[in-house]
């Protein structure tokens, strides 16, 4: 059971004082114990892969979930490899 949804979370990611950038999960919330962080990504750039593991580092005991978006995934990822997909 999903309680206590968040989206657009932010987490500040500073250094020795300094500010470095913000990451702004899509979603939190808490499934019983656990909370989980998700976001939903298309495509996953450097730019993201890069903070993803900076906010890991910085919040020990946080681990983003990536989602990836339905639409970005091709079209026979949604069915099993013995039917056919018609285009």
């Amino acid at each position: 059971e999903i309680c206590e949804l968040e989206v657009q979370v932010p987490y500040e990611c500073v250094v020795e004082g300094k500010k470095i950038c913000k990451y702004i999960a899509d979603f939190r919330y808490r499934c019983g114990d656990d909370v989980m962080v998700e976001d939903t990504k298309g495509v996953i750039t450097q730019v993201f892969s890069l903070k993803k593991k900076l906010v890991e580092a910085l919040y020990p005991g946080l681990v983003i979930q990536i989602i990836k978006d339905p639409r970005e995934l091709p079209r026979t990822a949604f069915y099993p490899r013995s039917l056919p997909v018609s285009s």
